[in-house]
């Protein structure tokens, strides 16, 4: 199956049923008066997560939703019928945006969580309603209001509190599986890693957090180099980064500039997320000679400028992942203590969040958009490749027992 992190919809809210235009009609009963009921309200549509799903590849392939509408009153008052709600289920993580206003309708953050959509349309009223002393048989009605109808962009954005980048086989998957009992792919071959992986570090009893690992980016990823950027996205949510650094690249080259990469194109992203709280990983140390690993590590720590802290491993072999995971750990439950006691400092952290949101979606539509020149570019020269369209996107991804 593939992994699907944005699908655009269309949903329809149910409309409300008319009401009806009845008069009572009945043996040895006179002038029995109005009696036509109302309708029904229309069915309203709602996203609901699902924490068994991770995926929105149902959506990609069926884009249209509608509810039910409201029944017609009928006479001797009687009301027509609820149409049925529609609950279309999602992955925890969600967003629900509105394609034609920008807005976003809201986040899917817990499971069972609902978020209400397209609001169905109100009942009509029946001629009874409008019965007056002055009015005794009415014919007036009125008809049912129409359902909400919106075109929604769903994007999947997985929850992690701290989140890893690096190039490929910087050993983002052996940290990973390392420190908690994920078990990503790992190989000595670059993009082992296609759509995010999570895992829970448990620190100690009652304390842990997840942490999630990216595919690898690479130089030019901001202009679709490699897997590109689409993947940065589900950083946004996290509280800290990890910046892991291969300290002994296998192709020999520099792990300064390979650092520096990373920064160039996280800033030519999303400039909110480059300023995000990260610490520095320096992995690898076991494949470094005892004489150069000092020199190594300072030339990336002077490279970057660095500031922030800065920590030496070997994942693979467990080596100061410890260490890291308890601050790591004493850090996000600092924060959430301050953000618990500081309403401001809580509102400037969802602002940020959004305003991450807000520049990954631009930058990945700006990405888009060169990538659709493009290919109208080679439509024009005859040398259009006929397999490319926005599922390029997509990551197979098949499931083994």
């Amino acid at each position: 199956m593939k992994f699907v992190d944005e699908a655009p919809i269309t949903v329809q809210a149910g409309n409300g049923g008319k009401g009806c235009l009845s008069f009572r009609r009945e043996k040895f009963v006179a002038k029995g008066g109005p009696d036509g009921g109302d309708g029904g309200d229309g069915g309203s549509v709602y996203l609901v997560a699902d924490e068994s799903l991770n995926t929105l590849v149902d959506y990609r392939y069926q884009p249209n939703y509608q509810a039910q509408n409201g029944e017609a009153g009928r006479g001797r008052n009687c009301t027509g019928a609820k149409g049925e709600s529609l609950e279309l289920k999602v992955p925890v993580g969600t967003t629900a945006i509105d394609v034609d206003t920008g807005e976003t309708l809201g986040d899917l953050l817990e499971p069972g969580e609902k978020l209400l959509v397209a609001q169905g349309g109100w009942h009509g009223l029946g001629n009874t309603r409008f019965k007056s002393s002055t009015n005794r048989a009415p014919r007036q009605t009125s008809p049912g209001s129409e359902g909400e109808r919106r075109n929604i962009k769903l994007e999947l954005k997985v929850l992690a509190d701290v989140g890893m980048l690096g190039l490929p086989n910087a050993g983002k998957s052996t940290f990973i599986r390392a420190v908690s009992a994920a078990k990503p792919k790992v190989a000595n071959y670059p993009f082992t890693t296609l759509v995010p992986n999570l895992g829970v570090v448990k620190v100690q009893k009652y304390r842990s957090f997840v942490i999630a690992d990216i595919p690898g980016l690479i130089e030019g990823a901001a202009e679709g180099a490699g897997l590109g950027i689409r993947f940065l996205k589900h950083l946004t949510r996290c509280r800290v980064l990890l910046h892991l650094v291969d300290l002994a690249p296998f192709d020999g080259s520099d792990p300064a500039q390979n650092a520096l990469a990373i920064e160039r194109e996280l800033e030519a992203f999303s400039p909110t997320l480059a300023k995000r709280e990260r610490w520095l990983v320096l992995n690898k140390t076991d494949l470094v000679p005892a004489d150069e690993l000092e020199e190594r590590c300072q030339s990336v720590v002077n490279a970057l400028g660095w500031q922030g802290p800065v920590f030496r491993v070997a994942a693979i072999r467990g080596e100061g992942t410890d260490v890291l995971s308890g601050q790591l750990m004493d850090y996000l439950e600092e924060r959430k203590e301050m953000e618990e006691l500081d309403g401001d400092l809580y509102e400037a952290e969802q602002e940020a969040q959004r305003q991450m949101q807000r520049e990954a979606r631009e930058r990945i539509e700006h990405l888009r958009e060169a990538q659709r020149a493009k290919r109208k570019a080679a439509q024009e020269s005859g040398e259009d490749d006929e397999d490319w369209d926005d599922d390029d996107y997509d990551v197979d991804v098949e499931y083994r027992p």
